[in-house]
């Protein structure tokens, strides 16, 4: 079924909003203000409250919109519909606009703020390379051929590809030199392809060929159903923070931020909003400041915390994966560092018994947590903990903003919030929100 409707704003997962008869209708791959021809999901004979649906034709476009640069991912209509880019209709200016509006919008309805402005920074390189080329990771499926493969949305047809936009030049560079492209695999198997940024002194975009080639090395992991094809399940990552380097092992199939530019941005940021809050503050024990690291992964912020803002500080880490916390421990040991008490473990249960005691009244709490957030009762323990400084680092604004209204009915007061890029062409964003009481 089909029908005309003019767009009113933006919604959730990259939709946006419209009504047919007083119904909500969310619509995939349009703009504000747009009137559009759109196909409705199947049934829409229900009485559901609201209805989905797609864009077929733009009969009035919003400015924002471009072209879709990967059109496999753009419109089931227009020959796309594989999904992974739900903006790439947009242009990269509309996206943080979009992506500001969403966070405005969720910081008011569920954590009670209302905010003028949320400032969304890109990532550098990603103008210049049109917001493609960012992914260290990458997933796909293969078909009945055993060739690469992405699902098309709404059906159980595999699409077959011959490259992934969205993906690193380091992550096309392994696939290419290993065949990946060329298919023989077994059908339906999960492909993983990581492959962690070169970092050299030349810029990324002078590496091609065989000097990427030589760049990358052995330090890449092409996995089919999670075991090692070719390259290495321990990768390193290499990042720089104040201009100290930082060298991380890291599990190939585990978690590590996904954008090229993300493991340097986000500490960085993070570090210097800690400086600018704490200021000449004392620490609560008049001697080391005490930090807590929550959701910490392979130590993406530890190693930085643990070294830049106070060199004698006292670190816990927490962490639920195991292969997580034995990388973050053994890069800890290769750094030389040997004031984090790194523990495995969920976080909430954690901070009720394994916590030195020493380190029981932190002066700064830095969590990253998962998709879900913290939750009301990790909110309540970093508060009833009276720790002055929290920093949040939120991959949900949703679930951030549910976690601020619980931190501020505890007195914090919102100190600064910022969104960064790191998922361009997607609705995802990364958010930082500092809290201080």
């Amino acid at each position: 079924m089909e029908a005309t409707l003019r767009i009113e704003r933006y919604a959730d997962q990259g939709r946006c909003v419209g009504h047919i008869d007083g119904r909500v209708v969310f619509v995939r791959f349009a703009l504000p203000g747009e009137l559009v021809r759109i196909e409705l999901d199947e049934p829409t004979n229900r009485d559901d409250r609201f209805w989905t649906g797609e864009v077929v034709e733009v009969l009035e476009a919003n400015p924002d919109r471009v072209e879709p640069l990967w059109p496999l991912a753009g419109p089931l209509a227009m020959g796309g519909g594989v999904g992974g880019a739900d903006l790439i209709h947009v242009s990269l200016e509309g996206q943080e606009r979009w992506k500001e509006a969403t966070i405005k919008d969720v910081m008011k309805r569920l954590g009670h703020i209302e905010l003028d402005e949320v400032p969304v920074y890109a990532m550098p390189g990603d103008e210049e390379a049109q917001g493609l080329h960012w992914r260290t990771r990458i997933e796909m499926i293969t078909d009945e051929h055993g060739k690469p493969s992405m699902r098309r949305r709404g059906t159980h047809v595999r699409v077959p590809i011959d490259t992934m936009p969205l993906a690193s030049q380091a992550v096309l560079e392994a696939a290419a030199m290993n065949g990946v492209w060329e298919g023989g695999f077994e059908p339906n198997a999960q492909i993983r392809i990581a492959v962690p940024e070169p970092r050299t002194a030349e810029q990324e975009s002078e590496l091609t060929g065989q000097a990427l080639r030589k760049a990358i090395g052995k330090n890449y992991a092409i996995m089919v159903d999670g075991k090692v094809r070719d390259g290495s399940r321990r990768l390193k990552e290499h990042i720089e923070v104040d201009g100290k380097p930082f060298d991380y092992t890291v599990d190939a199939g585990g978690f590590w931020q996904m954008h090229k530019q993300a493991p340097m941005v986000l500490p960085q940021y993070v570090i210097d909003q800690i400086r600018e809050v704490l200021g000449d503050r004392a620490p609560r024990n008049g001697r080391n400041l005490v930090i807590w690291d929550l959701y910490s992964g392979s130590g993406l912020f530890t190693l930085p915390l643990a070294t830049l803002i106070d060199d004698h500080a006292k670190l816990v880490s927490i962490e639920g994966s195991k292969d997580a916390v034995a990388n973050a421990r053994r890069n800890l040991r290769e750094a030389g560092i040997h004031t984090v008490q790194a523990l495995n473990g969920d976080v909430l249960k954690t901070l009720n018994k394994d916590i030195d005691p020493q380190r029981a009244h932190p002066d700064i709490v830095v969590l990253d947590p998962p998709r879900a957030g913290a939750k009301a009762k990790v909110c309540h323990k970093i508060a009833n903990s009276g720790a002055p400084i929290v920093v949040y680092i939120a991959c949900d604004p949703a679930s951030l903003a549910r976690d601020t209204a619980t931190l501020t009915e505890h007195g914090y007061k919102l100190h600064s919030i910022a969104a960064f890029d790191i998922y361009p062409m997607t609705h995802h964003v990364e958010t930082i929100a500092v809290f201080t009481k």
